[in-house]
């Protein structure tokens, strides 16, 4: 693999501006440098939580995730460009009907928490909510790939089941909303 950068600053982005991979220079609180920072975090907090002790399976999940949200950042940085594609989504949905087959059904809103790999799941989910809002701002004025902003949708899904998953591990409980506590 080529060598991509060979100094980390540049000093391009000292006037407030930064670049995307065609060259085009967007201003850094432009939409679309907005979604991409979205992406970005939400990739980091799915890091996060990977630096948890987990099972190989869920880690290999998360892993796919980050690949993928990788790629939502190259389509955000090479605009026209559609990398995610509707089976990635759908294969989303597979493995969130299959974690979520073994739950017992919601009976009350659960609390972000349970043990510190739930808690970084939920984080991850509200991050990958985030990523999803900033992605329909952008989609409002510029063309977006509608397969990525339905990944992003099925993603948090997806990072909700794992929360629940991860919160019963080793014997561990959901913590649920109390209306009058």
């Amino acid at each position: 693999m080529a060598k991509r950068l060979t100094r980390i600053y540049t000093r391009t982005g000292d006037d407030g501006t930064t670049g995307l991979a065609g060259g085009e220079r967007l201003p850094k609180d432009h939409l679309r440098i907005e979604a991409i920072g979205a992406v970005d975090e939400l990739n980091s907090t799915i890091g996060l939580l990977r630096a948890q002790p987990l099972d190989a399976a869920i880690d290999q999940i998360l892993e796919t995730m980050q690949h993928r949200l990788f790629d939502l950042g190259g389509e955000l940085a090479m605009p026209g460009t559609e990398l995610l594609k509707q089976d990635q989504t759908t294969e989303l949905e597979r493995v969130l009907d299959k974690l979520n087959a073994d739950l017992p059904a919601l009976e009350e809103f659960i609390l972000p928490g349970g043990n510190e790999a739930a808690a970084r799941c939920h984080l991850a989910r509200t991050s990958a909510r985030r990523a999803e809002r900033q992605l329909l701002r952008l989609s409002r004025e510029e063309s977006v790939n509608s397969a990525s902003s339905k990944y992003l949708n099925r993603l948090s899904d997806l990072l909700f089941v794992l929360a629940r998953v991860l919160a019963r591990k080793d014997g561990g409980v959901e913590i649920t909303w109390q209306k009058d506590l």
